[in-house]
């Protein structure tokens, strides 16, 4: 499962809302009473009522003690048999689980199997999702009945955490492994998807086919998927695995361009983990209104739409490439082994985590994986997360364990780990662990023992800490020169609670060079003197950036301007230009330090400095700014370029124009938004024009500048297409600029008398209140409509009854 919590963390604060956390109860893995061995199912659909009919074979047997009865989870169902053998069953059902009388007492590994026929209801499914599962209900029908002409009808499954039994009875808990076969019926214009292979179609007299799928492997329930749309499906491989994308028509031109490192990362999975890629294929499908990021289910993996990427946007950046690759690692860590409860998630989670850094080194190099890892560490640690076990046996809800301390510090502590051991090690462990365990469950004290029997070394001291600790070290710095004797000392003082132990490195900078210390801290508070040969222009803590902690010290302008020019590590270089630009107004030589970093060779870099530069008395600076205009017109990454577009916008010269006309051919839609802002500035009517002539497509994707345009321009006939980008923009993005547009576009379509522009502003907010119920972002909806109600009340325009009429309607839809 990929989520994406820095936007999640921003959501919630502006909901202003806390969660209660009972920490009484130990969270254990589930007993196993039973084990599954097979799951049969054959299933259709309701699309009017959004109801699924379901027949069941369950093949299970005990695990150890002798019993006469099983109990499966199966929510909200309607049950009409229970048979074994032909013979009618005894059962009790209470809406959530499904206890089931046996004819006799079925020993230890005596096999039985059930058939059950039920009706699946998801719509009356009562149990919630989380933060990163925003629903729970299992089975989703999107658009069922054709009514939203701007949206296909599909029906996708969501299993984890446990809502795989919302569609068909099962043990649906993560210590628990099957193969499965599902005959799927639908009508013949749609396409499925499920776990494993096609095996065959079969056309039925009625109008409909059924598909059956075939999975002979085993894995978790919650890991079951179908899929159901009409698609087109692009063929890829790996070596002989099929490797297939679902995508809908419009994309199936770029669906290699958003999916096409596929193979390729297999390839660099199954090198990595000495284990070949486990399963029969691998296909990746896109859902509308999908409930998280992206799925694992194994072998026919969901993601969400924002996989859909037009070419405009994929030469910017591939903004799915990320997910791809967490998805395709779980298929080791989480589909071959699978945590064996919620509590040890991390053994899922934080490895797929962690491929994202591994990928993006592998593929990119090192300057963009680190990029990639300071952000995560910094959603880590922008959330309430610092008294949070990794490994967690005490939560509230299975639910909160899906959050930046699974994901984002979990693949954090596997890069400690790997940088501790050595790679070789590491993945020799890694190897160990998965070969042990496949086809089984996993949990962090495996982990812990598959690397020390592979590296000889004991590993509790750092599992104990990161593993089932909380936090991570708070470093105060401060240094003692003493050049009689040419030795510096560097004090080291933890000022968090809990004591850890860790290597760390030390970079030291002399007139000529540079020389690395690692070093091992193993109390509070410890020293370490090194000699010197000239006094040290500056001393760089943690200089690999491996370490997740805070370091606290004492640095003056000089010594981030050093750092800024000589750092090596990502992070360490933005923390120093972003300080370093606090100054540039008043101080040349950081002015000049922020110019310098326009020549970097990551990209990332650049794009900062062009965000962050100063161009006030701009007449003085003129050769920057010629740079700036090189970087707009040829710079390699086009996000380069919009950003020094951007830049070049805030001086308002007439004699930019040209640089900004031209930018507007960009196939980048990221360079023609920034162009149309900056070109607007200095000729509105030909922005105005040149704006309205956009294709749709292109203006979707591009909505924030238009918006920005279309405000200033007070242009009543694009209040429509603004609104429904208002509650996205006012509440997801994490630029205030963004926010402060977005709230005063609600200010102007609220006070209008657009009633096309209040539907579409209405109706989204009603989505966004059902989609985030569990935030109470439908108390927040609630209150942005009655506001809306009260601001048309008297406005004394044509179709003020029209449009109180329509903010009702969706309050009444809300408030349900």
């Amino acid at each position: 499962m990929r989520n994406y919590f820095l936007v999640i963390i921003v959501f919630i604060s502006f909901l202003n809302q806390s969660f209660s956390q009972d920490l009484s109860k130990y969270r254990a893995e589930r007993d196993k009473i039973f084990n599954l061995e097979h799951t049969k199912l054959k299933v259709d659909f309701n699309f009017e009522n959004q109801t699924m009919n379901g027949e069941a074979w369950i093949t299970a047997k005990p695990h150890f003690y002798s019993t006469s009865e099983i109990v499966l989870d199966a929510k909200a169902m309607l049950i009409h048999s229970v048979k074994l053998n032909n013979s009618t069953l005894d059962y009790k059902y209470d809406g959530f689980q499904l206890n089931i009388k046996l004819s006799k007492e079925y020993v230890r590994d005596e096999k039985l199997t059930l058939y059950i026929k039920y009706t699946a209801q998801p719509e009356r499914v009562k149990q919630k999702g989380s933060k990163a599962i925003t629903s729970a209900k299992g089975l989703y029908f999107i658009n069922p009945k054709g009514e939203d002409k701007e949206k296909p009808t599909q029906i996708w499954t969501q299993g984890e955490t446990e809502a795989s039994s919302c569609w068909f009875p099962t043990i649906d808990a993560p210590n628990q492994k099957t193969s499965q076969e599902i005959y799927i019926t639908v009508p013949e214009k749609y396409t499925t998807l499920s776990n494993g292979k096609l095996e065959r179609q079969t056309k039925n007299s009625n109008g409909t086919r059924t598909d059956y799928w075939n999975f002979t492997q085993k894995h978790a329930p919650y890991l079951f998927f179908m899929g159901i749309g009409e698609y087109e499906i692009i063929k890829d491989k790996y070596k002989n695995v099929p490797v297939d994308y679902y995508v809908e028509k419009e994309y199936a031109p770029f669906a290699k361009d958003i999916f096409g490192n596929t193979p390729e990362m297999l390839a660099f999975f199954s090198k990595i983990t000495g284990i070949e890629y486990p399963w029969d294929k691998y296909s990746q499908i896109v859902g509308r209104d999908y409930v998280s990021g992206a799925m694992e289910n194994t072998t026919a993996v969901i993601h969400g739409e924002r996989a859909y990427q037009m070419p405009g946007q994929l030469i910017d950046e591939n903004v799915q490439e990320n997910t791809i690759a967490h998805e395709a690692f779980h298929h080791w860590f989480g589909d071959l082994v699978t945590t064996e409860s919620w509590s040890n998630l991390t053994v899922n989670e934080s490895f797929a985590n962690y491929s994202e850094y591994l990928w993006l080194e592998h593929k990119y190099g090192k300057d963009e994986a680190d990029a990639h890892m300071f952000e995560d560490i910094q959603g880590y640690k922008s959330g309430d997360n610092f008294d949070k076990h990794l490994v967690r046996f005490y939560y509230e809800d299975k639910e909160d364990m899906f959050d930046a301390v699974s994901y984002n510090k979990g693949g954090a502590i596997l890069h400690m780990l790997r940088n501790y051991l050595g790679d070789k090690a590491f993945y020799e462990g890694l190897n160990k662990y998965l070969t042990d365990n496949r086809y089984g469950t996993g949990e962090a004290h495996q982990l812990r023992l598959a690397l020390e029997a592979v590296t000889g070394k004991d590993l509790n001291w750092f599992f104990n800490q990161w593993y089932f600790g909380k936090g991570h070290p708070k470093l105060d710095i401060s240094y003692d020169y003493n050049r009689l004797r040419k030795t510096v000392t560097v004090n080291v003082y933890q000022s968090q609670d809990q004591e850890f132990q860790f290597p760390l490195a030390i970079d030291i900078f002399e007139k000529n060079k540079v020389e690395r210390h690692n070093i091992f801290i193993s109390g509070r508070e410890t020293s370490f003197t090194f000699p010197f040969t000239t006094q040290p222009k500056y001393i760089q803590i943690n200089a690999d950036g491996v370490l997740l902690c805070d370091i606290n010290e004492n640095k003056v302008l000089s010594d981030f301007i050093y750092q800024l020019k000589n750092a090596k590590y990502y992070a360490h270089k933005r923390e120093a230009l972003l300080e370093v630009a606090k100054s540039q107004h008043v101080d040349s030589k950081a002015f000049d330090a922020i110019a310098s970093m326009l020549n970097h060779p990551f990209y990332k870099l650049r794009k900062l400095a062009l965000e962050n530069i100063n161009l006030i008395n701009k007449y003085s600076k003129r050769k920057v700014i010629d740079k700036i205009k090189q970087l707009a017109a040829s710079d390699p990454k086009t996000l380069v370029q919009a950003s020094a577009i951007e830049t070049l916008g805030k001086l308002t010269e007439p004699d930019l124009k040209p640089i900004f006309e031209k930018a507007l051919k960009s196939p980048s839609y990221s360079v023609v938004g920034k162009a149309l802002v900056a070109l607007y500035y200095v000729d509105k009517k030909l922005a105005y024009t040149k704006s309205k002539e956009l294709e749709p497509g292109v203006k979707k994707i591009i909505a924030t500048p238009l918006t920005r345009i279309y405000l200033e321009e007070n242009d009543e006939t694009e209040l429509t297409f603004i609104a429904g980008n208002v509650i996205t923009g006012m509440f997801l993005s994490q630029d205030k600029e963004v926010k402060k547009l977005y709230t005063k576009a609600y200010e102007k379509i609220t006070k209008s008398d657009n009633s096309k522009a209040i539907q579409n502003l209405v109706n989204d907010i009603v989505a966004k209140g059902k989609q985030y119920e569990q935030y109470g972002f439908n108390n927040v909806g609630i209150d942005l409509l009655r506001n809306m109600v009260q601001t048309q009340k008297g406005a004394n325009k044509p179709n003020e009854i029209k449009n109180i009429a329509i903010i009702k309607d969706a309050l009444g839809r809300l408030v349900k």
